[in-house]
């Protein structure tokens, strides 16, 4: 799984991104595995929610963090000799590796006090089963040299390690391995790219962003229509990008959040079971209204963006979390995309 410094990681659409990349990697069904919440069951259905590890052990001020902000979503082979005891240390390293980059490559005394504090913490009840390794939360905090050592710090970027019912991955790799596949971001590019070099350089991995397709957006839409949300006013609301055209057009197409609902009880034959033909006619239903009324064929769009009261998606692997108790199901969600995209 080793990396090459320096080569610009490609997306699904083949633009230069900023991580490395060993270059494009074979993907699986949309969906892997055949277990839980948001995963697929062996007759092609969605299982009801399960009762998992991390939300009854988590502490919601821990992954607070999470909700209310724009994540980027990479994809991450298994880490090679990471250690949870090795925290505070790698925290100090990296501290001085981004030292050392900002200074074009002047070496930087490790221990010296920087201007960027790096803080590299577990949470370990953000999993989805006890099998499944404890979430890493790497945060960057900004002071200015010239500020009093009591001054608060800003912080500037964070990125979240984790593997939520991923369990499966880790029975494949061998005992040195700690398997984190899918990796969230908020915050600058040029702060994710030196992180991504020192992780990559580091453990011997390699990042890659994680789009996700009109399909897995269509089962995004649907699954959140039919997630119970309290006091909400939230639209559903459906982004399609209009192809062949010598200019950018996009089509916002909102619904009434109780008329999504309503209309997807009609379509769902068994309650916590989703099956692809349900999401065929819920979409299905939605394109023929939106003709009836517009006269145009959303089937020859591209569904780029589906946002919810619950979360929103959109197809370059930009997304945003909502309701914390839908949390552990959506990163569910993003693992399985994460693991299908490297194995």
């Amino acid at each position: 799984s080793g990396g090459r410094p320096g080569v610009p990681m490609e997306s699904a659409d083949g633009a230069a991104r900023t991580l490395p990349s060993v270059g494009r990697l074979s993907r699986g069904p949309p969906f892997g595995r055949a277990q839980g919440w948001l995963g697929l069951s062996h007759g092609g259905q969605l299982l009801s929610p399960p009762t998992p590890h991390s939300q009854e052990n988590a502490d919601p001020q821990r992954t607070a963090f999470l909700l209310r902000k724009q994540w980027t979503l990479y994809s991450v082979t298994p880490l090679y000799r990471f250690y949870n005891t090795h925290l505070r240390d790698y925290a100090r390293l990296l501290s001085a590796f981004i030292a050392a980059e900002k200074q074009k490559g002047l070496a930087v005394e490790v221990g010296v006090e920087l201007d960027i504090k790096v803080a590299v913490s577990s949470i370990p009840g953000l999993k989805g089963s006890d099998r499944d390794p404890a979430a890493i939360l790497v945060q960057l905090s900004l002071r200015s040299a010239s500020s009093p050592k009591n001054a608060e710090e800003k912080l500037v970027w964070s990125g979240c390690f984790c593997c939520v019912f991923g369990d499966h991955l880790s029975e494949n790799v061998p005992e040195d391995f700690t398997c984190l596949p899918l990796f969230l971001v908020n915050g600058p590019e040029s702060y994710t790219s030196i992180v991504g070099t020192w992780f990559q350089k580091t453990f011997d991995c390699c990042f890659r962003r994680l789009a996700i397709s009109p399909l897995n957006l269509s089962w995004m839409a649907a699954m959140w229509t039919g997630c119970k949300v309290d006091k909400t006013t939230s639209a559903v609301e459906l982004i399609f990008s209009v192809p062949c055209l010598p200019y950018p057009l996009d089509i916002s197409y909102a619904i009434h959040p109780e008329d999504a609902k309503a209309l997807w009880d009609t379509v769902q034959k068994t309650p916590g079971e989703i099956t692809q033909e349900e999401v065929d006619i819920f979409m299905d239903c939605l394109y023929s209204h939106f003709h009836r009324h517009f006269k145009i064929h959303l089937s020859a769009t591209k569904l780029v963006k589906v946002s919810t009261a619950v979360a929103s998606a959109h197809c370059d692997g930009i997304i945003k979390f909502l309701q914390s108790k839908y949390l552990t199901g959506l990163l569910m969600l993003l693992t399985e995309l994460a693991i299908s995209q490297i194995q």
